[in-house]
């Protein structure tokens, strides 16, 4: 017996709660990762003082960013599941076996959660990113203010305004999606394979979760932080800059290291978090269904 899908409300509330937990409990380590990616400098840009500069943007766009990223996923996995299974069939293994066509569903259904969540999660991250590195007085609101002055200023628009909020966009899309096509099938992988080993059918307890998504987490931050180095330096960069310009002045200027700035922070940070992120979730998830069965 295959355990019980989510329904569209536990994966609203159970992804909100998650997203809420994760970011305000790690975001130290953020800021620390941030400041050592930044082309300025780690000190310059405020070294170990003000690490919570830029949380009331965390505390805006996590919940909501979490939320659309479940709500998304859950949907899209149940509904390519339905179809890609019933091309691959791998015979009669009742939900409980992970095949490359769950694969395939995971990653498909992880990267439209995060296209809708970079929609809520990109403006948010360019005010956290900017406060974190002490741009505009080094508080979210400063920064906000400074990107919404855009607006009155001459020759401004509405348009300039969104662009600034989304500066990053690509960038951000390029990372996060394939950070999340090699999380999320690792972590279903294990959730499968802890659901196989009891052999009870009931999913994965909150404990199994948190522990298989730090161990995703890592391998999917380690192989990804050159990206994130990429989206870093975008967000922070005084104009407008494409990120082929950005990624050829790195390698000319400063050579392979930089690419890999604050790994062992990102790589701590979402390890961690990818265990209180899929712990929480799954716990929420596990106790409404115990509710409502």
């Amino acid at each position: 017996m295959a355990p019980q899908q989510p329904s569209f409300q536990s994966a609203l509330l159970a992804g909100a709660l998650a997203g809420a937990t994760v970011d305000l409990s790690l975001f130290p380590l953020d800021t620390l990762k941030t400041r050592l990616q930044s082309s300025a400098g780690f000190f310059p840009s405020g070294g170990f003082s003000g690490i919570y500069r830029g949380i009331g943007s965390a505390l805006v766009g996590s919940a909501p960013g979490a939320a659309f990223f479940f709500c998304t996923y859950e949907t899209a996995k149940s509904f390519f599941g339905q179809r890609i299974r019933g091309s691959h069939s791998s015979g009669n293994d009742n939900g409980r076996t992970w095949v490359p066509a769950d694969a395939l569903t995971h990653m498909l259904a992880s990267s439209l959660g995060e296209i809708a969540a970079c929609s809520v999660r990109v403006p948010t991250e360019v005010v956290k990113q900017r406060a974190q590195a002490g741009h505009h007085g080094g508080s979210s609101a400063q920064a906000l203010g400074h990107i919404l002055s855009r607006y009155s200023a001459p020759g401004g628009s509405l348009a300039a305004v969104w662009r600034e909020l989304y500066r990053g966009w690509g960038i951000t899309i390029f990372r996060e999606v394939p950070f999340t096509v090699i999380q999320f099938p690792l972590w279903e992988g294990m959730k499968a394979w802890g659901r196989k080993r009891r052999g009870d059918g009931k999913d994965v307890s909150a404990g199994e979760s948190a522990l298989y998504g730090s161990l995703a987490g890592g391998v999917a931050a380690a192989s990804t932080t050159p990206l994130d180095v990429l989206k870093t330096r975008v967000m922070l960069s005084k104009e407008r800059v494409s990120v082929g310009e950005v990624f050829r002045r790195m390698a000319r200027d400063e050579g392979v290291r930089p690419f890999f700035a604050g790994i062992a922070p990102r790589v701590t940070w979402i390890s961690i978090g990818g265990a209180i992120f899929l712990g929480s979730y799954q716990w929420v998830i596990n106790t409404m269904n115990s509710i409502s069965s």
